[in-house]
């Protein structure tokens, strides 16, 4: 059969990335705590492709994905730039995994269980020389107003907010150490289930804790610089202000390397 990819175009332009997204797909991790995790993924593969051709194989892509099972693992993820490489005849592959990942958390004073979830993005970059692997996740907190605390009588605004930490490693980190780390920089963490006790302990937890948008992506940031396996993070945070119409964003950058190499 006619092979139309394969052909040649000759308006001389290279596309970056051409692949498949949105694709559902089983995904088992493994926690901290040695058990795992079953969730389901949205998938993005890709590649680049020269000027010359006209386009690439679709199927390769899914090929490559449904040749790992059912389940895939995070070894496989890993991997999988690489086999699209082969497959595909390219010089750089692109590979994300985005999935809910859930933790059972106790509420702070009663003990009472319920699951709360949170966003994770496995995301691997390759080339023939090279792989990077980055690991984003999405946190939501709660966040105190040092300013409203400071100038009101009574009480103080606060808000939920969302915390997007991506980060590159030397070492692979636990993803439930990401989270910790990002729910220990803000005012306080979040629960899906508190009885009234518990309510009471997270509302004076947050008025103990004031923090705005800018101490909540410095905190992260502080903590980062000094962990011994991160070599880059993003960490940008946005709070769903409470009595504004708008929200309050912020967003620091950091490469340890450099500090290492100071």
């Amino acid at each position: 059969m006619q092979d139309t990819q394969n052909q040649p175009d000759t308006r001389g332009i290279a596309i970056d990335k051409v692949g498949v997204k949105n694709l559902r797909f089983p995904l088992r991790i493994r926690d901290r705590d040695h058990a795992e995790q079953s969730t389901v993924a949205v998938v993005s593969l890709a590649v680049d492709l020269p000027h010359h051709f006209k386009g690439t194989h679709m199927s390769r892509f899914v090929e490559v994905l449904h040749a790992h099972g059912s389940v895939l693992n995070v070894a496989d993820i890993a991997g999988m730039p690489q086999e699209l490489l082969q497959r595909l005849h390219a010089e750089k592959a692109h590979v994300e995994f985005k999935f809910p990942y859930f933790r059972r958390k106790k509420a702070p004073v009663t003990g009472a269980e319920g699951l709360l979830d949170y966003g994770v993005i496995f995301e691997v970059n390759a080339s023939k020389e090279e792989v990077d692997f980055a690991v984003t996740v999405e946190v939501p907190v709660t966040t105190l107003c040092p300013c409203s605390k400071a100038i009101s009588a009574r009480g103080a605004h606060n808000q939920r907010g969302n915390v997007t930490l991506a980060v590159r490693f030397t070492t692979p980190v636990w993803v439930e150490d990401l989270i910790e780390l990002v729910e220990a920089s803000a005012s306080s963490e979040l629960f899906s289930v508190l009885k009234r006790p518990d309510e009471k302990a997270v509302t004076e937890t947050a008025y103990d804790n004031p923090v705005f948008v800018e101490d909540l992506v410095r905190n992260v940031a502080a903590r980062l610089k000094v962990h011994p396996h991160i070599t880059w993070f993003k960490v940008e945070a946005e709070n769903y202000e409470s009595i504004h119409n708008h929200n309050a964003w912020a967003v620091v950058e950091g490469d340890n390397r450099k500090t290492a190499d100071a």
